[in-house]
């Protein structure tokens, strides 16, 4: 039976599924860990079963041969029946609007499009050219994650600058997680039962890397990530919006160069910089509870800036129809899906709080809410397969 192979790529890790290509049933999923340090750790999920096992000195060729590996050794598939490899890519810019078979030219431009998505593009470019080495007779396809936000009216895409330095160097929001986002609306829409393009939403895909959307008329309205996934909401370790003044002004006091700032921002800060403690909000959480001030600190900033731009696009929609949670930290963190809920309620969003604590897919809001409150988990790989398929 034919099969796709999923890659989502980072920089010290890469997670993978395999999906029967016709029944969209998913034969088989892990992830190798700590890529490039003395123990990296790989996991294989199969027919209910998990294997944990820790190989030395992993490097990303490794790690790629060892997923082969273990999809074969645990019989998820053969390798003559992996018809496509689809990578899943952060920045298309204006150039990809679609799942894309990968060309030299494509590899090429994904590459080149590394300013818009630095911690990003260089490593999924990395995998792609690993797998065209390794099986170099599959088709390998790139599913960008700015897709979703291609269409975003111009008003809400671009930047207040001179305008002919917008268009000269494509200086706009790009948005990120639109995998996510579109894979949400639509879920949204099925479980309503309404058409998706009557239909306006608010989806959070909230985790490490964290995000806002705005959907209406079934496209995306607005995005709270930019030029760059680095703006926006405070996350794991990205700043997220912060006054360009902060740059020039830490350059001088701290005698640091342009990049060395860009890292801080992207690396040192968010959850991590504010709590000097933990990127995680599991560990964010669990301080607070035992009444950390910074951990405290870290987390009532994550909660603000999410009611801010729910508040922002709520106006901007003119009312919406759902909000959705998704993303690590919407899916599973239940007292501060909680806690953000209990502080939109001004707006008429409302939580029943025994459907929030049983963490099940659906909506969590009582039944006579007019505005539904969702929990989604996000299914990005799913979403890959379906607009690869699009396209073969």
């Amino acid at each position: 039976m034919d099969k796709v192979l999923l890659l989502n790529a980072g920089s010290s890790s890469v997670k993978w599924k395999v999906f029967e290509i016709e029944s969209e049933k998913v034969a088989g999923e892990g992830e190798v860990e700590r890529i490039n340090t003395p123990q990296a750790l790989v996991t294989t999920k199969f027919n209910g079963e998990k294997k944990q096992s820790q190989e030395p000195n992993l490097g990303y060729e490794d790690a790629v041969r060892m997923i082969l590996n273990k999809i074969e050794e645990f019989k998820i598939a053969s390798l003559n029946e992996i018809q496509i490899v689809g990578h899943r890519v952060v920045a298309g810019g204006q150039k990809f609007k679609k799942a894309t078979l990968i060309t030299p030219e494509v590899l090429q431009a994904i590459k080149d499009l590394k300013d818009f998505a630095p911690l990003h593009n260089p490593h999924e470019a990395r995998y792609v050219e690993l797998m065209q080495k390794i099986l170099p007779n599959v088709d390998q396809y790139a599913v960008f994650d700015s897709i979703f936000f291609t269409d975003m009216p111009e008003s809400n895409a671009i930047y207040s600058l001179p305008y002919e330095l917008t268009q000269k160097y494509q200086i706009q929001r790009y948005g990120e997680h639109g995998i996510s986002h579109s894979y949400l609306a639509e879920r949204t829409a099925e479980l309503l039962n309404r058409p998706l393009n009557e239909l306006k939403i608010i989806t959070l895909h909230l985790g490490s890397g964290a995000s806002v959307a705005a959907i209406k008329d079934g496209k995306a309205f607005d995005s709270s990530m930019g030029f760059t996934p680095l703006t926006g909401l405070t996350m794991g370790t990205r700043a997220g919006d912060v006054d360009p003044a902060i740059v020039p002004f830490l350059m001088e006091k701290e005698d640091m160069t342009a990049e060395e700032v860009m890292t801080l921002l992207n690396d040192q800060s968010g959850l991590l910089g504010i709590s000097e403690s933990s990127s995680d909000m599991r560990d964010i959480e669990a301080a607070w509870k035992k009444g950390d001030h910074q951990a405290s600190l870290a987390r009532e900033i994550f909660i603000n800036r999410v009611v801010k731009y729910v508040g922002a696009y709520f106006a901007e929609l003119g009312g919406i129809d759902a909000l959705v949670l998704a993303g690590g930290i919407g899916e599973h963190q239940v007292d501060l899906r909680l806690a953000l809920l209990k502080q939109l309620r001004v707006l008429g969003i409302e939580v029943d709080e025994k459907l929030n604590q049983a963490n099940q897919e659906g909506i969590i809001s009582p039944k006579d809410a007019q505005i539904k409150t969702m929990l989604i988990p996000t299914n990005e790989e799913l979403q890959m397969v379906r607009q690869i398929k699009k396209e073969i």
